[in-house]
């Protein structure tokens, strides 16, 4: 599995030195993470990118974008041609595997590759990811899970593949941490949001601020809005209605009651620019806010625009959406992501 490479290798080809000398911060984080899965080691069983002959049926089933397939095929790997991948992709592969569906361990916190490495390091997580398709459909099958909310949740990779070469004009994938949700059987789409199973990690103090009926650590559902349609009052009732009823009858021993969300759309400085009726107002009146909040700007920067970091006059102004957000900034003043909670029963 990766002829004879060791992890000292694999982590002096990621520093681009194979001097093993002194670590910058980069590589640090490289060795760290190195060390992690070579302490895992690897899968028993050799894993394999899928064949060539059924990689393009896979990518359509997927929703992945002409171009990107192309990529795609053009970065496969292999043992022979690119030992430290494989060594790589062989452990990501077992980590995948034997973390599968568990809620004890934390979203997996995997670095970018290193930029010199191209488009075969921008694309290396998606071939993990391609590879764990097996192993996560083999989960769902063994909890009875219908097929189309599998492969539902499992296209969300080809969503995520086509934004990235939106925001950057390459083809590639920099949200691994988010897909260890949808290949650990973590996380599914049901509709137009997403939901993944989880706990409350909400303060004392915060719980105690808004009169919450839980505690940390009880079990609760994360809400998601995935890039997929409008955000209708009716399309959002279905899809808590269908939380509701997939985790009641697929996770029946985890007995999910509340829900929680994390978003920029949680701001309630929104609710100064939008119509009263507008979508995301409507969205989120659905929560209770807890107290504080973090920097928004970045997310909405990403999320509203798909761009990084862009200057403010470089902003379109097309929707009323997007002429509230230019008006705020250029008023002095910022954007926040809020988190609040909702009881799924009144939903």
């Amino acid at each position: 599995m990766g002829l004879g490479v060791s992890a000292a290798d694999v982590v002096a080809f990621l520093r681009g030195d194979d001097s093993r000398g002194e670590a910058s911060s980069e590589s640090d984080q490289y060795a760290e993470w190195v060390t992690e899965l070579d302490r895992l080691g690897a899968p028993a069983k050799e894993v394999a990118l899928p064949d060539p002959a059924e990689l393009g049926p896979l990518l359509d089933r997927l929703g992945v974008h002409a171009d990107d397939a192309a990529d795609i095929l053009a970065t496969r790997f292999s043992a022979d041609s690119d030992p430290e991948l494989w060594w790589l992709l062989q452990r990501c592969h077992h980590t995948l595997e034997a973390s599968m569906g568990d809620l004890h361990w934390e979203w997996l916190r995997w670095p970018h590759l290193p930029a010199r490495l191209g488009a075969k390091g921008r694309f290396f997580y998606v071939h993990v990811f391609l590879a764990a398709i097996p192993t996560v459909l083999r989960y769902h099958e063994e909890r009875h899970i219908p097929s189309d909310i599998s492969w539902a949740t499992l296209a969300d990779l080809g969503r995520q593949i086509a934004i990235y070469r939106r925001i950057h004009a390459v083809g590639g994938l920099d949200v691994q941490f988010w897909f260890s949700l949808h290949f650990r059987g973590l996380i599914y789409d049901l509709g137009r949001l997403q939901f993944n199973r989880g706990t409350i990690s909400f303060t004392d103090e915060e719980i105690a601020a808004t009169n919450a009926p839980f505690r940390p650590g009880d079990m609760a559902l994360g809400v998601h809005i995935p890039e997929s349609g409008p955000m209708t009052p009716q399309a959002c009732d279905e899809s808590f209605r269908r939380a509701r009823e997939f985790y009641d009858r697929y996770f029946p021993e985890e007995r999910y009651r509340y829900a929680v969300c994390s978003s920029w759309l949680l701001d309630p400085q929104l609710a100064e620019y939008l119509p009263a009726d507008s979508n995301i107002v409507r969205f989120q009146r659905r929560f209770t806010l807890v107290p504080g909040g973090r920097d928004g700007d970045s997310d909405v920067f990403q999320f509203v625009f798909r761009k990084i970091n862009p200057r403010i006059e470089d902003l379109p102004q097309r929707t009323t959406l997007e002429r509230a957000i230019v008006d705020h900034l250029r008023s002095g003043r910022h954007w926040q992501v809020r988190s609040g909670w909702l009881v799924l029963d009144e939903q």
